[in-house]
């Protein structure tokens, strides 16, 4: 049995989880928050036996893809800084992070 740890962003969340209960996968959702961006996430819990793992993070995989947005660089206070606007910036935000842990053991009450 293995614990697999998903942290997605929030726009690809509902859509992975419709995908869990298609494909008869229990999960347990949680909303973090990110960090670079201190945008929303979820993140992910699911317990499943060692053969069906590569099922989930191919679920996983297809459902969350990466995208680029554009951000606002921060205002800096500096005043030695003449002139400093700020100005978008592209990044790659989306996809997952995924951890996929041993289970010693596990229990349903």
């Amino acid at each position: 049995m293995k614990l697999i740890l998903a942290i997605v962003q929030d726009k690809d969340s509902n859509r992975l989880a419709n995908e869990f209960i298609d494909a008869n996968v229990r999960a347990t959702k949680l909303s973090s928050t990110g960090g670079f961006l201190k945008s929303g996430n979820s993140t992910f819990i699911v317990g499943i036996d060692d053969e069906r793992v590569q099922e989930v993070l191919d679920l996983i995989k297809e459902t969350c893809q990466s995208r680029k947005q554009y951000v606002s660089t921060p205002v800096s206070l500096d005043l030695s800084l003449d002139g400093q606007v700020p100005y978008p910036v592209e990044v790659e935000v989306g996809g997952a992070t995924v951890f996929v842990l041993p289970v010693d053991a596990f229990q349903r009450y």
